[in-house]
């Protein structure tokens, strides 16, 4: 009697994993760190984990779902700390918000993205429970605390959307200066308020700037009332 052969597979490549979020959104991360935010495409990744598009759909409902997760992962780098042990709440909470920017502005796209993909992830729930936690210590109120974390992250990722592009654009510094120099040679009697501010108004580094931002919001935040809070 014959003996009976085992079969053979065609298949030559082994049995693919089983697809899960978790290696979706790694995979996202790793094609937009290499090769932008742009090519994160549900068709680019269901090529990368060797499946259907659809398939995808099932662990993520859409793009910008897709890019609010990857950067929910990037918020996982954020210096939560805040500086040292003996520094004030102010300037903790002023480091951590750095942290936050830089992270956005080592990756442009993304800063630009992070204007309208909101994140709901452990590492951004981490980022709000940190920002909360500083800012509560102002002895400002639960309300002023609460509204005031949304304004400093919107602030802080618009910041760092506009200075990541900036950044990347070479045609950036030509413009600054054109608008420099406009604003250096008008007319002080056809524009007195622009004359009487130079040339204050083109002044300081960016980092001055940035960080005189920030204080102006914290103190906005922690003396102005909520509507329907006053009294």
């Amino acid at each position: 009697m014959t003996a009976r052969r085992e079969p053979i597979s065609r298949r030559e490549r082994p049995a693919k994993p089983a697809l899960s979020r978790q290696w979706i959104v790694d995979t996202a991360v790793r094609v937009m760190r290499t090769e932008g935010l742009e090519k994160v495409t549900m068709r680019r990744l269901a090529k990368e984990l060797d499946t259907g598009p659809a398939s995808l759909y099932v662990y993520v409902a859409n793009t910008a779902e897709l890019h609010a997760a990857v950067l929910d992962t990037l918020l996982g780098e954020v210096d939560l700390t805040g500086g040292g042990a003996e520094d004030s709440w102010r300037e903790r909470l002023r480091a951590v918000l750095a942290s936050y920017t830089t992270v956005l502005f080592a990756h442009p796209q993304l800063a630009r993205s992070a204007l309208v993909a909101r994140p709901g992830g452990e590492n951004y729930l981490r980022l709000v429970e940190r920002v909360l936690e500083l800012l509560s210590r102002s002895g400002a109120s639960r309300e002023q605390v609460a509204w005031g974390v949304d304004t400093l992250l919107q602030v802080a990722t618009a910041t760092a959307a506009e200075h990541s592009t900036q950044e990347h654009d070479p045609m950036t510094e030509d413009d600054w200066n054109a608008t420099t120099r406009a604003l250096q040679s008008v007319d002080e009697a056809t524009h007195p308020a622009i004359a009487a501010h130079m040339p204050a108004l083109v002044s300081g580094s960016a980092d001055d700037r940035m960080g005189w931002s920030f204080d102006v919001l914290v103190n906005g935040i922690t003396h102005t009332p909520v509507p329907g809070t006053e009294g």
